[in-house]
């Protein structure tokens, strides 16, 4: 397809990206310590540390895992946190140890966790005490040999680490007991680490940065093997997309989507690292109210999330009571922006919400709208820099301008492959190695993207994807169901909700029995919230359940 969205490209944006400035994550990493080092890398509870402090604690981490785990170049090192100052100090030690991150709900339950720890290899982890219990159920079947348990107050300092902790141990009851031999305290890592000498690893485009997971468009959680060179591209891309509206070394990111999903990792994590910005590291966004009063604290410049999140904080009486006046970049990912919320925040902030579009498997960043955009326009963007988009029919052929079809993608942030999955591989490219979305969108003659719907069945909750075959594998295995279907509805909080249609075995089974029975096995998210009973499911002749039917109410 011709490049026609450069024309429509906002003044000083490239059509293409250097994907050579940086040579690694690592190298990002070392360049942003020596132009910022005294600057304000992450806050997190009131807790500072600069870039200077960055560079020494991730590397202590880097030389625990070279010197005394001495894990091998490659190894895959486990993260299962949520936004806590520990999380940028191991994931960049053990970037620059030369090794690759494999990102973990910390909400995952057992069953999802055995699974990721299983698929990806990975022998070494860092969580969170208040989710030990849950790696402590899993542990005999994986083979994780080395694991580093850390606390919510652990990095804050004296006295504050003690109040947090006793707070979320003793008064909030939010750490489980858990018993699990041999394992290490973050700081005694740290500890360790600072003994052992930090040997710089020859790191390149073409290694492994992340096993980031998802569904793709279907089936069990898989590993979209992410390299330094998808990140750096992605990043670059994302960078010379809001350059204009940047003052390096000066802004400071409301981080509050989770540094493990792929949209805060790259968007905020690595792409203002770059720039010299300080990432306000939110632990806890579903407390609105507490959400709230951290904004309060600081004259912030540039926040992302999802459409849940923003409309969230609008309905909460004490935000319109912010300073907005620094403010410039307000970026809506992971499910689609909805009109309603986008233009109340324009008239409380003053600010536009610009809605962009991605997936796990590019890095994430495909399309983004200009940062400029006057109204609302109902589109995921434009292409950005160094990026081709394809509309495909069913047959594989490109589709008229203005006609649906499926969008598809290339450019040096698309995955390489799905671990350690060849045929999947396969099937998620064309022959010209563009990546199908499984969304269906159109592109109008000014190159601006709109999704039309999803090609799959996939249901997208809070900006998280969930897979019916999982809801309903879970709810198969209940002795009362005889047949069961899994279809997202519209919902106003979450975007979509997972409803079930569910034909029983036992007439006594009940809604409440089921998402009891789905809470043991399923992630909060993931867990319907609508259970209808039907005698009979609609099906084709060869005995196929038509979830379509029953999503748009026609059966």
């Amino acid at each position: 397809m011709e490049k026609i969205w450069l024309k429509s490209y906002p003044p000083g944006i490239p059509a293409e990206i250097d994907v050579n400035e940086f040579a690694s994550l690592g190298d990002l990493f070392a360049k942003g310590v020596r132009l910022f080092g005294d600057r304000v890398a992450y806050i997190n509870m009131g807790k500072t540390i600069t870039y200077t402090e960055l560079d020494r604690l991730s590397a202590q981490f880097a030389g625990y895992l070279q010197g005394a785990l001495k894990l091998p170049r490659g190894a895959r090192v486990a993260l299962m946190m949520p936004n806590m100052l520990q999380y940028p100090i191991a994931m960049f030690g053990a970037l620059r140890a030369g090794y690759t991150v494999v990102n973990v709900n910390p909400l995952y339950t057992a069953r999802e966790l055995e699974h990721q720890l299983k698929d990806s290899g990975a022998d070494t982890i860092v969580i969170v005490e208040n989710f030990a219990c849950t790696l402590a159920q899993v542990l005999p079947q994986v083979k994780v040999r080395n694991v580093v348990v850390t606390s919510l107050g652990e990095m804050l300092g004296f006295p504050k680490s003690l109040i947090v902790n006793f707070v979320v141990r003793r008064i909030k009851k939010m750490v489980p007991p858990w018993n699990i031999a041999g394992h290490v305290r973050f700081c005694d890592a740290l500890a360790t680490g600072a003994r052992h000498a930090f040997e710089p690893v020859d790191v390149g485009h073409d290694d492994i940065a992340y096993l980031q997971y998802t569904g793709g468009t279907t089936g069990v959680a898989k590993g979209a093997v992410l390299t330094h060179g998808n990140i750096v591209a992605n990043l670059q891309q994302a960078h010379a997309w809001i350059k204009p509206f940047l003052h390096e070394g000066e802004e400071v990111i409301i981080t509050a989507l989770p540094l493990y999903h792929i949209f805060s990792l790259t968007a905020n994590c690595l792409t203002f690292f770059k720039i010299g910005a300080t990432n306000v590291l939110i632990t806890n966004p579903r407390d609105i109210p507490g959400f709230v009063k951290e904004l309060a604290k600081y004259k912030f410049t540039a926040i992302t999330g999802v459409n849940t999140l923003f409309n969230a904080l609008l309905n909460n009486p004490d935000f319109a009571k912010l300073d907005f006046s620094q403010l410039h970049i307000a970026l809506g990912g992971g499910m689609a922006v909805q009109q309603v919320v986008a233009e109340k925040w324009r008239r409380v902030t003053g600010r536009p919400l610009i809605e962009a579009y991605g997936l796990t498997e590019t890095s994430p960043a495909v399309t983004i709208n200009p940062l400029d955009l006057s109204q609302f326009n109902h589109s995921i963007g434009l292409p950005i820099s160094s990026t081709e988009i394809s509309i495909r029919g069913d047959d594989g052929t490109e589709v008229p301008l203005g006609q649906a079809g499926e969008l598809c993608v290339r450019g040096p942030q698309v995955m390489r492959e799905y671990w350690q999955r060849p045929e999947e591989t396969v099937n998620a490219f064309t022959t010209d190695r563009f990546l199908r979305t499984g969304d269906v969108a159109t592109i109008d003659d000014k190159g601006f993207v709109r999704i039309v719907d999803r090609k799959k069945d996939m249901i997208l909750v809070s900006g998280f994807n969930v897979f019916p075959n999982e809801v309903e594998d879970v709810i198969a295995s209940h002795p009362g169901v005889l047949e069961v279907a899994a279809v997202g509805v519209p919902d106003e909080r979450t975007g979509e909700a997972v409803k079930v249609f569910v034909v029983r075995k036992d007439p006594s089974l009940t809604k409440d029995d089921l998402i009891a029975h789905c809470r043991a096995s399923l992630t909060a998210y993931k867990v319907p919230h609508l259970v209808e009973f039907r005698e009979e499911l609609p099906k084709t002749n060869v005995g196929k359940i038509l979830r379509r039917l029953l999503r748009d109410g026609q059966a």
